[in-house]
């Protein structure tokens, strides 16, 4: 009987320490940090949930690299649960040596690039080549195609939300000029970024209507082409949530506001930097 109290005597402390080794085990495994970029990883959309697709093309340069580049960081951390949204990088033909090397690159990294068969312009014809190429360009038909000018900023969520309730067809869709009017069929959409849905992008690339007026203003252009075709009788002006930035283009301009969806004009490395503290496109961040 003595020997029995012993053994349990010895033991108990084992038991103990055992016990304690184990719970501070798994508490170090169950407090263990996530990974250090874990919480700023952007949710996985899945196509086929969101409700609609979207496919942003940036009208700029070959040449323009590290504005690219920023671009990409800028649309990179932004998506929205209602669309696949898209952004593309559109530029006409190449014509230098270091372009094809270095586009090459951007190309087999990134596959966001539209090279168009035209030499490079503004209002000469780029933003025709552009609407009308796409039905043979892209791999896949989007419900909504926008063009966007390099000097924007677009908020991928809210642009989503002003489009939830909108038509899928005939539909026109952006900031009406001129700057002061409401009514979206007064004139046509600035350039800075107007949207179309798929099936007037084809019309653009199947009507004589377009193919035959391409030299102008493009925005003005866009515009007229539906006027003649009586085209777009959907259309949709987004003020005041899309604006030229304070101070840039008179009654087109705005102060920022927090429904923004896109604010043009960003010519200057201090407008950037305002809009990006604005809007905390980086919240969540310590440094």
């Amino acid at each position: 009987m003595q020997r029995n109290k012993c053994i349990i005597l010895v033991t108990l402390p084992s038991i103990i320490i055992f016990l304690l080794l184990f719970i501070i085990f798994f508490n170090v495994q169950v407090l263990k940090p996530p990974p250090p970029n874990a919480s700023f990883k952007l949710p996985t959309i899945n196509p086929n949930q969101t409700q609609f697709s979207l496919m942003i093309g940036i009208l700029t340069r070959a040449d323009n690299y590290d504005h690219r580049h920023f671009l990409r960081l800028v649309y990179g951390v932004q998506s929205s649960p209602l669309a696949t949204i898209h952004v593309k990088f559109v530029f006409c033909s190449l014509t230098k040596p270091e372009q094809r090397a270095l586009i090459a690159l951007e190309m087999l990294r990134f596959d966001d690039i539209l090279i168009l068969n035209c030499t490079e312009n503004m209002n000469n014809g780029k933003t025709y080549t552009y609407f009308s190429s796409l039905p043979r360009l892209l791999p896949r038909k989007y419900d909504y195609i926008m063009k966007a000018d390099d000097d924007v900023f677009i908020r991928f969520e809210p642009l989503a939300l002003s489009l939830k309730a909108l038509p899928r067809v005939d539909l026109y869709y952006g900031f009406v000029i001129p700057c002061a009017s409401m009514d979206p069929f007064v004139e046509y959409m600035s350039g800075m970024g107007f949207l179309l849905s798929w099936d007037l992008v084809k019309w653009i690339g199947s009507s004589e209507i377009p193919k035959e007026t391409v030299v102008g203003p493009e925005d003005k252009l866009v515009g007229k082409w539906f006027k003649m075709g009586n085209k777009a009788k959907n259309r949709f002006s987004n003020k005041p949530a899309m604006y030229d930035y304070p101070g840039t283009n008179g009654r087109c301009s705005h102060e920022l506001i927090p429904e923004t969806v896109a604010v043009h004009r960003l010519k200057r490395w201090d407008q950037w930097l305002r809009v990006l503290e604005y809007f905390n496109v980086t919240k969540g961040l310590k440094f």
